[in-house]
């Protein structure tokens, strides 16, 4: 079994966004170029960019922990 992997120690270089407003909300899509591994979420029109970069990147080094736990990156 693999050591348990924090989503801190995931180090990204580099995360490709998308940003498509949806009525009152934002469809974000981040890919890790390196594996990728690609997330989507919804945040609301009006949060930040930097909020919702943050958020995506966060997300994406989590799911990426998680593969790397499962043995699958």
């Amino acid at each position: 079994m693999a050591d348990k992997i924090s989503p801190k120690d995931v180090h990204l270089p580099e995360v490709l966004l998308e940003m498509v407003r949806v009525g009152k909300s934002l469809r974000v899509t981040a890919i890790d170029p390196i594996t990728g591994t690609e997330v989507i979420l919804i945040a609301a029109a009006n949060a930040t960019r930097n909020h919702v970069k943050r958020i995506a990147a966060r997300k994406l080094a989590y799911v990426i922990a998680k593969k790397q736990e499962a043995g699958k990156l």
